[in-house]
């Protein structure tokens, strides 16, 4: 399979490790020196593209992608407001687009966990929940998507909570995450129901970048040979 990789920063390099690894070949890579690479003729040259750039790029990229007909990965974050933008493109030109705030096989379990544990916790009043993630300081967006993802799913059950907050905040109606920034902290992500009783904490700790790298191939491959359509991870890892 040829890979096209938009966004050549750490998790590129990881990418393409993988990528090779598993007789894939890299036949364009993007990144921040050399952004004149960026045109349709190379992107043409991929049988799927894998977009980690940042938040200020990854709409461009996965438009390029998607109006030239090419299958497209994305995991950059921070651009998700243009996400309903993307899936109507999609719709229209008949292409593949599959978004993941995370691609890791451990954290995608961590979700379906966690939306389980919500369930469950929901008729629970007594338990108060906050979320906290820790990631690396180049990592420009907070809160992370992946926590996004983990709050969303919190504030799907639990009714009380009404929206989440990257701040302190007393507030019954708002689920607080925080945000913490410090090296070297490739994610951890905590879910934490407490109580005057007990408490319940759920955590997914990253030891490194290859389970996001693999799973980032993983769905590439998923992807090339999937129908046109919009996917997730629960997809290409069958989890209901």
């Amino acid at each position: 399979m040829n890979i096209v990789l938009l966004g050549y920063g750490k998790m590129g390099r990881a990418i393409e490790e993988i990528a090779v690894s598993r007789g894939h070949t890299i036949v364009c890579k993007v990144g921040i020196e050399n952004l004149e690479d960026r045109t349709v003729e190379n992107i043409k040259k991929g049988d799927v593209a894998i977009e980690f750039s940042s938040p200020d790029s990854a709409y461009e990229n996965v438009k390029l992608c998607v109006d030239n007909g090419v299958p497209v990965v994305c995991g950059s974050t921070g651009w998700l407001d243009k996400y309903a933008e993307i899936k109507k493109l999609c719709e229209e030109r008949k292409g593949k687009f599959l978004y993941a705030s995370n691609f890791s096989v451990g954290v995608n379990i961590f979700f379906a966990l966690n939306k389980k544990l919500a369930e469950l916790m929901a008729p629970h009043k007594e338990y108060e929940v906050d979320l906290k993630e820790i990631h690396h300081t180049q990592k420009l967006d907070a809160p992370s998507g992946t926590a996004i993802t983990l709050a969303q799913q919190v504030l799907n059950s639990i009714k009380q909570k009404k929206k989440w907050v990257n701040q302190p905040s007393d507030r019954e109606d708002e689920l607080v995450i925080t945000s913490e920034r410090t090296d070297p902290a490739p994610g951890t992500h905590i879910v934490n129901y407490h109580s005057d009783i007990d408490d319940i904490c759920i955590t997914h700790t990253a030891h490194s970048r290859k389970g996001f790298a693999s799973g980032a191939v993983l769905a590439a491959e998923f992807l090339a040979k999937s129908q046109p359509g919009v996917y997730e991870m629960n997809d290409v890892l069958g989890i209901e």
